[in-house]
């Protein structure tokens, strides 16, 4: 890092941008270490020694068992529980939508704070 500051220093003398050249360099001493950190990762990986398992040990995960007996409901039951849905969503929807005491203020009116000047100029 101390020599990409002095690095971005010298730039300056050159009269390059200095920002330019702090992020094209940075950017590159990025990619070099995330290359560097890739290679180190897959050569540990290639070391690595796996136990081989006798294959009778090996046993085959097997999906759990659901019941559907319990899933059936009546048609009166779904429509309840949409009706339901749709007043939560209509009162969520209510909720939403901001109160005003005030009508809202044209930009070209006199600002409401007192200044004298135009909404647009003051405020707006």
């Amino acid at each position: 890092m101390d020599d990409l500051k002095q690095s971005v220093q010298n730039a300056v003398y050159e009269q390059k941008d200095p920002l330019l050249i702090y992020k094209f360099e940075s950017f590159n001493l990025f990619k070099s270490m995330l290359e560097k950190l890739n290679t180190d990762i897959t050569s540990f990986l290639y070391k690595a020694n796996l136990p081989i398992r006798d294959p009778k040990e090996v046993r085959q995960a097997k999906a759990p068992q659901r019941s559907v007996s319990g899933l059936t409901a009546s048609r009166t039951q779904l429509s309840q529980g949409a009706s339901n849905a749709n007043v939560q969503r209509q009162a969520q929807q209510v909720k939403a939508q901001p109160v005003r005491t005030e009508k809202k203020v044209g930009r070209n009116e006199p600002c409401p704070c007192g200044s004298g000047k135009k909404y647009k100029k003051c405020h707006g």
